[in-house]
């Protein structure tokens, strides 16, 4: 029997911007260290995501100690001071939660004004942040949608690619759902959909709810460009959810119940099973 492991990491350390693979990571109560505790916001302090503006996706963007460092194709390099604290600003996600950021470089803001041909300012979270998510275990989170870790696997990208190429499409790699761990060696497609518990590491997480995917997974990560409609038109024909509004889902979110280190490599061990039929997120 093959035994599941975590196949890969990744971080996003500014909302929306290119994920960053790590071969380990120190994870916390808001996910993997620095995920997405950056975020660009527009004018009235809305987030800028990948939804709106799909070139985020070929911006990147480093931590190196106190510093950021932001590169682009075409385009100069920039690093900066990390403001911990400061001047602040009023930011908003979904219309649904309202908070502040602290208030980064002038000129971190003119670079991606200048790649995103519109006006993006770039914040960081608070010293005080402290937002929790939702579902059956809910967590804290930064500036992700509204959870700490987004988690699939290699067997439910498998299986959707073999749909994609049955419909005569091309296979997609997983970097469109932007995960943060992946994990190998469930034989069945959308087994973490069943765990309510898991270990991976010296980390103990709990299922939240199930990712339900908005459009960025049709957008090249790449290039920056819509390369629609997969997979959500496949995911569309098994993977609905009428308990979740009717989106499609792939992956699941979930909360970190107890923190430390996770390399690739380390196993996974389920510690609880959700009941067949049941989805706790929805009690």
């Amino acid at each position: 029997m093959s035994v599941a492991k975590v196949a890969a990491l990744a971080y996003y350390p500014v909302k929306g911007l290119a994920g960053i693979p790590v071969d380990s990571a120190e994870v916390g109560p808001t996910g993997l260290l620095n995920d997405r505790l950056f975020m660009l916001v527009e004018p009235d302090g809305t987030f800028l995501s990948q939804r709106k503006l799909p070139a985020m996706a070929t911006l990147r963007a480093e931590l190196a100690g106190d510093t950021l460092q932001l590169s682009a194709p075409d385009a100069p390099d920039l690093e900066l001071a990390i403001k911990y604290d400061g001047k602040r600003r009023d930011v908003s996600l979904f219309g649904k939660w309202f908070g502040q950021g602290v208030v980064q470089d002038p000129a971190a803001d003119e670079w991606f004004t200048a790649r995103l041909g519109t006006p993006a300012a770039l914040v960081r979270v608070t010293p005080e942040h402290e937002r929790p998510g939702w579902g059956a275990h809910r967590g804290l989170t930064g500036y992700g949608d509204a959870h700490a870790l987004m988690i699939t696997s290699l067997s439910s990208l498998d299986g959707l690619n073999a749909r994609i190429v049955e419909r005569g499409g091309e296979v997609i790699p997983m970097n469109r759902f932007r995960p943060n761990i992946v994990v190998s060696g469930w034989p069945e497609p959308h087994t973490e959909d069943k765990v309510l518990r898991m270990t991976a590491g010296a980390v103990e997480i709990g299922y939240s709810a199930r990712g339900i995917r908005c459009a960025v997974p049709t957008v090249d990560q790449l290039t920056g460009a819509k390369s629609g409609p997969e997979p959500t038109r496949t995911l569309a024909t098994y993977r609905r959810e009428p308990a979740y509004g009717g989106g499609v889902s792939f992956g699941i979110k979930a909360a970190v119940l107890a923190g430390g280190t996770i390399r690739v490599g380390d196993e996974i061990a389920v510690r609880e099973w959700i009941p067949d039929g049941t989805d706790p997120a929805q009690d």
